[in-house]
């Protein structure tokens, strides 16, 4: 099954059905992201409706942990106040959320070098140890040698790019580095441009946490040149605290590899083809060229 497509009168009538007393609020379609569709309902609240095979598992992180963590973490964050259930209209689960007011970093970039110390206070809060229980992901917080078959692939989207070969070269260093030995941390797990929003220039939230995971926080560390400006990663180290340098390592070869999937899906939207999104190539080539001016 590949993505679905429903229209707002199915989310009405699932309001109707669960939660009558959100049924009336005005809604409007805006952007979900990958895995899910999304309305906008009433001016503080969104619904989410999982579209892919795989987004009722990440729904159900949402539900599950997001709630336990939201209270510590210092930027806003689409926490769930209302979970609807499988039933007669919609066989999978679906969410009501808290709306995040802001754009997308895919589509306004982070331009304040003061994001450094936001990125650095939200992970700092967000990475401690998590419990035994604690969800895991195949692709997020491993060991990169995990992503190392089938990444010449992901180069072919850069093969004409003057960087191709350093940013191999970060890869291959990051590849080589001592894995992580420390306790599995909570991680968000998908920390790029789509997935946070922006206003006045700088952070103002943190979506789409249905990757979280327990893991090597190197995953996470990565934003700091998938996400800030130019010549920020100091500053954010600098305020996030004590990371050794296998762990900086890995993190730029994290955001080689989410940076090479940015480019691939942009290139792919660029083209017309299913699931491609045309605005995150650009944002995908500014994230390398921070990497690799890193190194």
């Amino acid at each position: 099954m590949g993505e679905a497509e429903y229209g707002q009168d199915l989310v009405r009538a699932l309001l109707r059905d669960q939660h009558p007393d959100l049924a009336e609020l005005r809604l409007r379609s805006v952007n979900g992201g990958w895995d899910n569709q999304q309305w906008r309902l009433g001016e503080e609240l969104a619904v989410r409706l999982p579209r892919t095979e795989r987004a009722p598992v990440l729904l159900r992180n949402e539900q599950t942990w997001l709630p336990v963590l939201a209270s510590r973490l210092p930027l806003p964050t689409p926490t769930p106040v209302r979970i609807g259930e499988p039933s007669r209209l919609f066989e999978r689960t679906w969410t009501v959320v808290r709306w995040v007011k802001g754009e997308p970093a895919d589509q306004v970039p982070v331009t304040h070098l003061g994001a450094a110390e936001a990125l650095a206070e939200f992970l700092g809060a967000l990475h401690e140890r998590a419990p035994a229980d604690a969800p895991t992901n195949p692709s997020r917080g491993v060991p990169l040698i995990g992503w190392h078959e089938g990444i010449d692939g992901w180069f072919e989207a850069i093969a004409e790019h003057p960087g191709v070969d350093d940013a191999r070269g970060v890869w291959e260093k990051a590849v080589a580095a001592p894995v992580w030995q420390g306790s599995p941390q909570w991680l968000h797990g998908d920390l790029h441009p789509a997935n946070v929003v922006v206003r006045d220039g700088t952070l103002a939230g943190v979506i789409d946490f249905g990757e979280m995971c327990a893991g090597d926080p190197a995953t996470d560390l990565s934003a700091a040149w998938l996400l800030l400006p130019t010549g920020a990663a100091n500053r954010f180290f600098d305020a996030y605290g004590p990371v050794d340098e296998a762990t900086i390592t890995r993190a730029r070869g994290w955001a080689v590899v989410r940076a090479l999937g940015l480019i691939g899906i942009g290139q792919n939207g660029r083209r017309g083809l299913p699931g491609g999104k045309p605005s995150w190539e650009s944002a995908g080539y500014a994230a390398l060229e921070r990497v690799l001016a890193a190194n």
